[in-house]
């Protein structure tokens, strides 16, 4: 397999600025990559070929210029279809919205053009973001690179599909119940969910506005915290976005440790509905850790365990409240009844019939009878109470521990199908992510071994505002468990998604 695809984002950058290879050739060899096996993969809902060799063109000629570039110039990226890219088609994987192209472009488009970062193309998801498999893609499942009868992950299931199988050194996600970390943990990548605000949302489709994050999917821990150094920062135009940046990452990455560290173990996030080959990896990577200075507590984080019901009823909630957009009458998708009169109300009916898959509208009818007079109180209402009996469980956590740990999936990566049919156990797959979401704090997931020959997911989660703990400690941890295994986890990937 082509050296140039399998090596980190760092390195390549540091290949680019020696001048030992071109933007161009970089660039290139990962769209032959993506020509190669996205067939199978079906990772990318398209290929933005021409746009971005001629980024890349610019870059050779503005280096040799000797122009001064951000370290990740000429680094090709994959873009989540859910934010909206000028020039490109922007879908969110439904129908509704199939073909539509953006007159503007999300802020952290704007700022990955600004790194002139070629964009490789948009990656396939859940439709709206609204699953935990891709399988709900209205363009097909993604395929998992370990396992081509698996799932990987969702809803961002195509950005770490395309990081596993090496058609990308980098994408972007975003992060609502664990759409960056779930995927990350069953593909072998790595996958952060910033602190809310860290990263702005303006230019995300939006699913539900108080939980979605935009946030690094990358196959290193390193590569991670220099994306999110480039898309990060207070956006004016987001008016939940932080007026100040959330610590040096990239340095936390490169020096990472947990010596003298306190690691809380969440008690309620392990144990009854995980796999035993998870629970062996993570009880490994704990011993690692212990060994290397830190010190381990457990924790106590009781209103856990009715996060993902809250999640469940304030997501559709929301998802509801956004997604009325979707009408026939603004832009995106026009169906027309097939007889009778042509009302709005009729012209709407038949629009969100055709547009909407099963699971969009499963969650627009749960987020509508929520909000609805008479059961506001009862439903949402009480959920955000919940949510505020978890924020105060987080912060009771993290004044015994710096960082909190646990599995990010209870699961590895299941087959195509197995749970289609079965919404609460696809729900389920989110219940060591949702928290996170619902309070705020980041969170990352690094790939912590293999169960059965399918990668494991460990995650951390920091205080609001404390993301550079996040790539310290899951920098030290990828180091201890790449001394382990002798190299990177996917490096062991069989076929499709290793280098063999």
């Amino acid at each position: 397999m082509n050296e140039l695809i399998t090596s980190s984002a760092a390195a390549l950058a540091d290949k680019l600025a020696a001048g030992e290879v071109s933007a161009v050739e970089v660039t290139q060899a990962h769209l032959d990559r993506i020509s190669e096996v996205d067939g199978a993969v079906n990772a990318f809902l398209h290929v933005n070929t021409d746009e971005a060799l001629q980024v890349a063109a610019d870059v050779d000629k503005a280096r040799a210029a000797g122009e001064s570039l951000h370290t990740l110039a000429g680094v090709p990226i994959a873009i989540k279809d859910l934010i909206v890219t000028k020039g490109q088609p922007t879908t969110a994987g439904s129908k509704m919205l199939e073909g539509w192209m953006s007159p503007y472009d999300a802020t952290v488009i704007t700022r990955i053009r600004a790194a002139r970062m070629p964009m490789l193309g948009k990656t396939n998801l859940d439709e709206f973001a609204m699953g935990s498999s891709t399988e709900h893609s209205a363009f097909g499942p993604t395929h998992n690179p370990w396992d081509l009868d698996r799932i990987p992950g969702g809803s961002g299931g195509g950005s770490a599909a395309a990081v596993a199988a090496f058609e990308a050194p980098l994408a972007l996600g975003t992060d609502t119940g664990g759409s960056i970390r779930q995927p990350a943990a069953v593909t072998g990548s790595v996958g952060v969910k910033p602190t809310y605000g860290g990263v702005s949302r303006y230019g995300a489709i939006a699913m539900a506005s108080s939980l979605d994050q935009i946030g690094p999917v990358s196959r290193t821990v390193l590569d991670a915290a220099l994306l999110q150094e480039v898309i990060g920062g207070h956006d004016p135009r987001d008016s939940t976005s932080l007026p100040d940046p959330v610590g040096n990452l990239v340095e936390a990455a490169r020096n990472g440790t947990v010596a003298g560290m306190r690691i809380g173990v969440i008690k309620e996030l392990q144990g009854e509905g995980y796999e035993a080959g998870v629970l062996a990896r993570f009880q490994e990577s704990l011993e690692l850790l212990k060994d290397a200075g830190a010190e381990i507590v457990e924790v106590s984080c009781p209103n856990f365990k009715y996060a993902l019901g809250a999640y469940y009823l304030i997501m559709p909630s929301e998802a509801s409240s956004n997604l009325a957009k979707y009408d026939g009458v603004r832009y995106g998708l026009r169906a027309l009844p097939a007889d009778g009169p042509m009302t709005i109300e009729r012209v709407m009916g038949a629009t969100r019939a055709a547009g909407f898959g099963e699971e969009v509208k499963r969650r627009i009818i749960l987020g509508t009878y929520a909000l609805s007079a008479g059961y506001y109180d009862a439903y949402y209402g009480s959920a955000q109470k919940v949510r505020t009996l978890i924020q105060r469980d987080f912060n009771a956590a993290f004044a015994q521990a710096d960082v909190l740990i646990s599995p990010t999936s209870p699961n590895t990566a299941f087959k195509l199908g197995e749970k289609l049919d079965d919404p609460l156990a696809m729900y389920l797959n989110d219940v060591a992510t949702i928290p996170a979401n619902m309070a705020g704090v980041p969170g990352i997931s690094i790939p912590g071994g293999l169960a059965d020959g399918l990668p494991v997911g460990i995650q951390f989660l920091a205080p609001v505002r404390e993301d550079a703990r996040l790539y310290r400690a899951g920098a030290a941890l990828e180091g201890l468990l790449e001394q382990k295994w002798g190299g990177p986890l996917l490096a062991s990937a069989p076929v499709l998604g290793g280098v063999k």
